[in-house]
């Protein structure tokens, strides 16, 4: 699946193929590749994650204060998912140490393994952005949990992945929530 198809129309290189290996809905395997800025995100179960061959890890970022948070607005107009999206930027502005929105989601949790972000969140995403970058956080040490701070479900269109168990449950403790239908 290609994601951020917005940035590719505008000529913003931030979007990517997204590939997602799922077994009983849960991740196994994720590519996600970037053409054109040649970045290639790898991850098998129990084998690590890797950033154009090279091993790659999460953050040791624990609190909300020092993290630098993802998250995207979408292209939902609808009201009150839009009144969850400016209350949780309201509450990141002022409580983390920095919020970026770049258009992709599998990009965003790439840069969580990464460890060039500490925290992505998205209410509205669906499975096939996600899958993909849920392997490849928890394979470079991170976590992805519900945003509610419960076990993460790949199908709810509701994702937070995060560097550490920590941050994540600080951030679910703020954000204010939105349920989409589910895949």
């Amino acid at each position: 699946k290609v994601d951020g198809t917005m940035n590719f129309v505008h000529g913003f290189p931030h979007s990517c193929i997204s590939l997602g290996l799922l077994i009983n809905k849960e991740a196994v395997a994720g590519i996600v590749y970037n053409p054109i800025l040649e970045q290639l995100f790898t991850a098998k179960k129990g084998k690590g994650a890797f950033y154009n061959g090279r091993q790659i890890h999460v953050s040791q970022i624990k609190e909300l204060s020092k993290a630098l948070i993802m998250t995207e607005a979408g292209t939902s107009r609808d009201p009150e998912r839009q009144k969850v999206l400016f209350e949780n930027f309201k509450m990141i502005i002022t409580k983390a140490h920095g919020i970026r929105t770049l258009g992709s989601a599998a990009l965003n949790m790439c840069m969580v393994a990464l460890g060039g972000a500490d925290l992505n969140f998205e209410f509205g995403i669906h499975v096939w952005d996600i899958a993909a970058g849920d392997i490849i956080v928890r394979e470079a040490g991170g976590v992805c949990i519900d945003p509610a701070g419960g076990p993460f479900d790949v199908l709810s269109r509701r994702v937070l992945c995060a560097s550490t168990e920590e941050l994540a449950q600080e951030m679910a403790k703020y954000l204010w929530q939105f349920y989409p239908e589910r895949d």
